[in-house]
């Protein structure tokens, strides 16, 4: 079978390799569409350093083999199995924390996600990390779940509320999920960035104002306020400006939402003594558990969420270095790998 490993050097191969052998209770998947994520990018820039560089964590498929013990799956069932999954019994779990627990991030898709056949540990499965897709929602759609997951949590972390005015920063895929998500809920939203491409696709997803990132965007969005700025900065690129804008343009009393990752290094120049004067609440959100994958499944098949819109390239494994060039030029939303 093929796959895509990401070797010590940094350097990504295609190669030709053995099906991963079964211990019990794990599964076979047999890979239909797997989502590129800016997570990927990272990892083959060594700029990713939380979790194990394994490419490829949006897949989906069939399906095609099953260990001893293994319950309530089959061969032939159309599945999205979560490559990370929480313990639910230490303490940062029993926190709310579950994305933190030391358990989420040592198990993985095996070899990796883009590879034409890959294991699911038996972990991820016990502990409800395997969702199967219903016959009316597609391979491409189902590929979605994870993105749409991490979104979910990150509106949770961010407390947003129907009214709000939220401003989201950067137009890539993860921020038009988000503008999908804030109109659900029946937020304002505002949306920035440096690519015009992707600022009229935001437009067109129901922005209710877009702003050019190279701008002076947080005067203009305190003008566009009556002076007072946005409820909420949610941050959807992992680039420091992005997160200086966010600070720039958020009320006093309001919030901002790390979503986007920095990378290593990554330092921000600023006077933090802005955030304590104006009661400025900064959090983070990481990653996804199977409450989040569970709602983001029910709102793609319901179609409250418009996940077929949201992917403008495909490519097969053998067109991966392609796929991530057309990803880094920025021009592109959701690019999806498929065998």
């Amino acid at each position: 079978m093929k796959a895509i490993l990401l070797k010590n050097s940094g350097k990504v191969v295609v190669e030709e390799m053995s099906l991963p052998k079964l211990d019990s209770g794990d599964v076979l998947v047999e890979m239909s569409v797997c989502g590129l994520c800016g997570t990927d990018i990272e990892k083959l820039h060594g700029q990713y350093t939380a979790a194990a560089p394994v490419l490829g964590h949006e897949a989906v498929g069939l399906i095609a083999g099953v260990g001893q013990d293994v319950i309530g799956l089959k061969v032939g069932d159309r599945v999205f199995p979560h490559h990370h999954t929480p313990c639910r019994v230490c303490y940062y779990c029993k926190k709310g924390n579950e994305t933190m627990c030391s358990k989420y991030r040592s198990s993985n898709l095996d070899p990796s996600g883009f590879a034409e056949y890959f294991r699911v540990p038996s972990w991820n499965i016990k502990q409800g990390g395997v969702l199967k897709i219903p016959k009316n929602v597609s391979f491409e759609e189902a590929s979605l779940i994870e993105p749409v997951a991490c979104c979910l949590r990150g509106l949770s972390r961010a407390r947003v509320s129907k009214g709000d005015t939220v401003l989201v920063v950067g137009a890539g895929p993860v921020g038009i999920t988000h503008l999908q998500l804030l109109r659900n809920i029946g937020a304002k939203v505002l949306v920035s960035d440096i690519n015009k491409k992707r600022l009229s696709f935001a437009e067109g997803q129901g922005a209710s104002a877009i702003y050019n990132a190279l701008d002076d965007v947080s005067s203009k969005i305190r003008s566009d306020t009556s002076g007072v700025g946005v409820d909420i900065s949610l941050v959807a690129s992992g680039n420091p400006k992005a997160i200086l804008q966010a600070l720039k343009s958020v009320r006093k009393g309001g919030v901002v939402c790390l979503f986007g990752i920095p990378v290593v290094g990554s330092i921000l120049d600023y006077d933090f003594s802005n955030v304590f004067n104006n009661e400025v609440s900064i959090v983070s959100s990481y990653g996804a558990t199977e409450n989040e994958t569970m709602s983001a499944l029910n709102l793609i098949e319901k179609h409250n969420i418009d996940a077929k819109s949201l992917i403008s390239d495909r490519f097969n494994l053998d067109e991966f270095e392609e796929a991530v060039k057309t990803a880094e030029k920025g021009d592109c939303m959701k690019i999806i790998i498929t065998p």
